[in-house]
Parts: structure tokens; C-alpha cells; sequence
């Protein structure tokens, strides 16, 4: 049995307590350029650790961006273990970036790999695709709920092309979206203060146009470099606004390699965020 708490309900004391922000770490090689650093494994574990060091112990979430990691193989895997380990001791809950789907075992081997409790890449929450069917994702949904941790499953991205299918309509009258929220719903039924298993939902769609009352939250990718704002969280998000975790990379990032400049980044957003969540 694991010793967590559900992970909603780490999550809302987190964006009650240090605001709602979720930050990427995502080492792409413009960004380890512009750092000043080689894009190479050296690079990448200066980066990570850099931004680890930074906010891990003042912002709500962090999230690697796995392929970023991956890229480099097994030495890159290995920071990746390192960096999680250390933004969960320093406090922030990391969200492994992974948007991993499949059926059957190979869905529950992705799943032990970033949610069983003693895995090297021991997650608090996993991005998960749910485009082979939102059944085929039981396997992450089971052991999540067992070891106190997260879901985020893809439902209305920030990508345009991602619009061809999420938008489409099924025989019941209901966009794939809608029904992926519609399950997401039922696995958070009852659930205080907050369910584990969310949506990702763009902050740069003009409109959501599907019921975001999910009881979990809601991952806001788009604030910063794709052209959101934390002005446009109410319109998007409504009354759900308060489960919203806006989720940004690159206009915090960019500030690097220095700490105190990555740690105003950061803050303002929390701020601006905070400005409309609370008004």
C-alpha cells in the first residue's frame, strides 16, 4: 500500500499554497544553446538541475518532458531519474510528460515505469493518450488510484491538428473530447477536494465548447510562448477555473541559466494567474 495521499488532494494543497503553475522542463537544444551549454548529456543534467534547483521548491508542478531526456539514451534517462528524484524531495510534484498509450500489458508496463511506487522514474502524475479507446487506459487509471497518483489524459490539445479528431463527433451526438471528459468525470465521482485523474485542455482554444466540470484538473498547456495569457484561463475555463494548471515552458525558461531570474519568471506568472483565479 503506498503511504500518499490521493494525488488530487496533494495537488490542491499545492496550487492553494504555492499558486497555480506548472512549469516544463524541457531541454530542446535551442534552449541548451542559448544557455550556454552543449547539447550533450553534460548540458542536459546542468539544465534539468538548474531548473530543478530553481523551482522545485516554489512552484506547484514540474514537468520533464521526457522525449527531451530520451534523446540521449540511457545516460539521458538516467538525469531524467535524477532530476525527478530531486524536485520531489525539494517538494514540487512532477508530472512525467510522457503521453503514453497502448493496450493491455504494454499500457501496464508504461504505467509501472511512472507510477509504481520504487520505480526509477517514480512519478506524482503521467501524461497518458487515450486515443486507443479511453478503456485501454485502465491499467494506468488502477495503479495511479493505488499509488496515490495522477492522470492527465489528452482531451482538447493546443496543437490545431489535434482538432481533426478531438473535435470530431461520435454516434451519440458527443465529440471524442467530450466523452474522454465525460469518463475522466466518473473516475473522479465523489472524490474531495479534488479528483486524480485530469484533462489536458489548451489554453489557446477560442473556446472550449464541452463541459469541463470534471472534478480533477485541468492541465493548460499555451500560456507564454503559444500566444495565451492568464487573462484568457476564465474564458477557456470558466468556472473551472480554479482547477486549472497553466503550464508553461519556454517564456520561463528562457530566463536561464539564472536562478534568481528563472525564480521572477516564474512568479509573475504565478501572480498574473492568480489575479484572475482569484478576482
Amino acid at each position: 500500500m503506498t503511504t500518499l495521499a490521493p494525488f488530487g488532494a496533494r495537488l490542491r494543497q499545492a496550487l492553494d499554497t504555492r499558486g497555480q503553475l506548472c512549469v516544463g522542463i524541457d531541454p530542446h537544444a535551442s534552449l541548451l544553446t542559448a544557455w550556454g551549454l552543449n547539447d550533450d548529456v553534460a548540458g542536459l543534467e546542468t539544465f534539468s538541475r538548474t531548473v530543478v534547483e530553481a523551482l522545485a521548491d516554489r512552484v506547484a508542478v514540474l514537468k520533464p518532458q521526457a522525449a527531451f531526456f530520451e534523446r540521449f539514451g540511457s545516460r539521458g534517462i538516467a538525469v531524467l531519474e535524477r532530476s525527478v528524484a530531486e524536485a520531489r524531495a525539494a517538494g514540487a510534484l512532477v508530472l512525467m510528460d510522457a503521453k503514453r498509450g497502448d493496450i493491455g500489458s504494454t499500457m501496464a508496463a508504461y504505467a509501472e515505469t511512472f507510477l509504481a511506487e520504487g520505480s526509477p522514474l517514480f512519478s506524482d502524475a503521467l501524461t497518458v493518450s487515450p486515443y486507443l479507446g479511453f478503456g485501454s487506459l485502465q491499467p494506468a487509471l488502477d495503479l495511479a488510484r493505488a499509488q496515490g497518483c495522477g492522470i492527465f489524459a489528452l482531451a482538447l490539445t493546443s496543437n490545431p491538428e489535434g482538432h481533426e479528431v478531438q473535435r470530431a463527433v461520435g454516434a451519440d451526438g458527443q465529440s471524442v473530447a467530450q466523452a474522454v471528459l465525460r469518463r475522466l468525470a466518473a473516475e473522479n465521482a465523489g472524490a474531495e477536494p479534488l479528483g486524480s485523474f485530469g484533462a489536458v485542455v489548451g489554453a489557446t482554444l477560442a473556446e472550449a465548447g464541452v463541459d469541463l466540470a470534471i472534478n480533477g484538473p485541468l492541465l493548460a498547456p499555451g500560456v507564454g510562448a503559444q500566444g495565451a495569457t492568464a487573462k484568457d484561463l476564465p474564458r477557456v475555463f470558466g468556472a473551472s477555473v480554479r482547477n486549472v494548471v497553466p503550464s508553461v515552458s519556454r517564456d520561463v525558461l528562457k530566463h536561464g541559466p539564472s536562478v534568481a531570474a528563472l525564480r521572477e519568471a516564474a512568479q509573475v506568472f504565478i501572480d498574473d494567474v492568480s489575479a484572475v483565479t482569484n478576482a
